[in-house]
């Protein structure tokens, strides 16, 4: 059973409505839930310099956005009577999958959830895919809660 449940979270309705399937898991399992969103440094054309050994200084956008959603995350919690955390978490020199592996590992997480916005084809060559690059390298299982106008609703997949 979990009790554990890591729900990441980027401020998009695709992550929306991730938190709102790891709420509705955290109230039949009477789980804790941490939110978690990842930020990553701002790398400015003219910083980079490839052997400064400078840590390039934290996206600030990144950051307002992040305390946004955090916020809108804790008072779902609290709507909802149930207990819950938010973390926000400075990604290093890590991409987003990796963050959120090295988190969900620290937390000791039974379950991390996470939207997908199911793209396909060249649209997800160009953008990539972090669910897709988490599910490749997670220890724990993991729900994906696709989201995309081709499909104009939510679909839940867990992979372990």
């Amino acid at each position: 059973m979990c009790k554990r449940i890591l729900v990441a979270i980027d401020g998009s309705r695709c992550a929306q409505l991730a938190l709102d399937e790891a709420l509705k898991i955290a109230q039949s399992a009477a789980a804790f839930v941490e939110a978690v969103y990842v930020v990553q440094h701002a790398m400015p054309l003219e910083d980079m310099n490839v052997g400064s050994g400078e840590e390039p200084p934290l996206d600030e956008a990144g950051v307002r956005s992040a305390n946004e959603a955090l916020a809108g995350a804790r008072r779902r919690f609290d709507a909802l009577g149930l207990h819950g955390d938010t973390r926000l978490v400075d990604a290093y020199s890590e991409n987003v999958a990796e963050a959120l592996a090295r988190t969900a590992k620290e937390w000791e997480a039974d379950l991390v959830v996470m939207g997908t916005h199911g793209r396909r084809g060249i649209r997800r060559v160009l953008v990539g895919s972090v669910a897709e690059s988490f599910v490749k390298i997670a220890a724990v299982p993991v729900l994906l809660v696709r989201y995309g106008a081709d499909i104009g609703q939510t679909a839940a997949t867990e992979l372990t």
